[in-house]
């Protein structure tokens, strides 16, 4: 992200000064953690996949896990049962964001290097066509059950149906990051990091029809929305804030403060809790109830910023790429 004045200024500003400023209280140590919330199960090698690895997706009912390995230009094929990376898919450039799609049998990959999404079929992932979008093809969202949407650009969503068509290219300010995507309200909530924005857009006519400005943080790149009790939360990275608002109205209804360098969040309905990882080296779980606040901290490796919760298995595997002589390798976490 190219920066601007205002995230300029928070560089200049130690994490602890700036949560301060804003009145965010500082959460506990994972030294000082009675009980952490999430325990790490078993680690999946990667091995020697360099630079950064970036977003996964899951074939259920195979029990397939797609991870994209940016810096190898490949994404890997891991076998949940076995633990065990059975394929690399090569020949991509800086594959970014991953999606699966069960109607169609098909995984999307979406290419930074080339701004193409490439489409792989069925249980052998044979090549099934490629689409090009823009530079940065990023973000991967799965809109109900026949559709994927694909962030990209210097500002673009594009819709992409079961038969690998696109139908539908929403236009942006700027390049988006997170994005959720409401059914009901027939809306998208996408975050907007460049122009420090939350954008509220019709899915159907692509209009923007609603925005939230700062909320005393910039950065803001992870979102989910907790489409049940209508409650949207965002990560900001400058200072490291977690906030929750509301939906419908755009209330802010709480905020807290949480780990650096945050590139994912998910909710778990189930315990109304928050998984946020990050590059700082860290997964914060947050209660999610009203108001937010810090449970523990587990510690992983610098640069560990991307993860997947499965609800269906109840585990968090978290992406942790190499460091010196230390493999790259995914972390399974279990709730707790």
């Amino acid at each position: 992200m190219n920066g601007s004045a205002g995230f300029r200024l928070f560089r200049l500003i130690s994490p602890c000064a700036a949560l301060a400023i804003f009145g965010i209280s500082i959460p506990p140590t994972a030294a000082d953690a009675v009980e952490p919330k999430l325990i790490l199960e078993r680690t999946i090698p990667l091995g020697a996949v360099k630079d950064r690895i970036d977003h996964l997706a899951a074939d259920i009912g195979r029990s397939r896990l797609f991870v994209a390995e940016l810096g190898n230009d490949t994404v890997a094929v891991i076998d949940l049962k076995t633990g065990e990376v059975v394929r690399r898919i090569d020949g991509l450039r800086e594959p970014q964001g991953v999606g699966y799609s069960l109607k169609a049998d098909t995984l999307y990959v979406a290419n930074a290097g080339d701004g193409s999404l490439r489409l792989f079929k069925g249980a052998d992932l044979s090549p099934a066509g490629e689409i090009e979008l823009g530079d940065d093809a990023d973000n991967i969202r799965a809109d109900g059950d026949d559709r994927m949407m694909v962030g990209y650009g210097n500002g673009g969503i594009t819709s992409i149906d079961a038969t690998g068509r696109k139908v539908a290219d929403i236009r942006l300010s700027a390049h988006p990051e997170g994005f959720a995507v409401e059914p009901k309200r027939d809306v998208l909530y996408i975050n907007i990091p460049n122009n420090h924005e939350i954008a509220v857009v019709n899915r159907t006519s692509g209009k923007k029809i609603a925005s939230w400005g700062l909320t005393l943080a910039v950065g803001n790149f992870p979102l989910i929305l907790d489409d049940e009790a209508n409650r949207l939360f965002a990560v900001y990275r400058l200072p490291a804030t977690l906030v929750a608002m509301d939906a419908r109205t755009r209330d802010l209804l709480s905020r807290a403060a949480t780990c650096g360098d945050a590139d994912d969040v998910f909710y778990d309905g189930k315990r109304e809790r928050l998984y946020v990882s990050c590059g700082g080296g860290e997964i914060a779980v947050l209660s999610a109830a009203s108001p937010l606040s810090e449970m523990s901290r587990i510690p992983t490796r610098q640069g560990a910023r991307t993860s997947l919760f499965i609800p269906t298995l109840d585990r968090l595997f978290v992406v942790v790429p190499m460091l010196g002589d230390l493999p790259a390798e995914i972390r399974v976490f279990a709730p707790q």
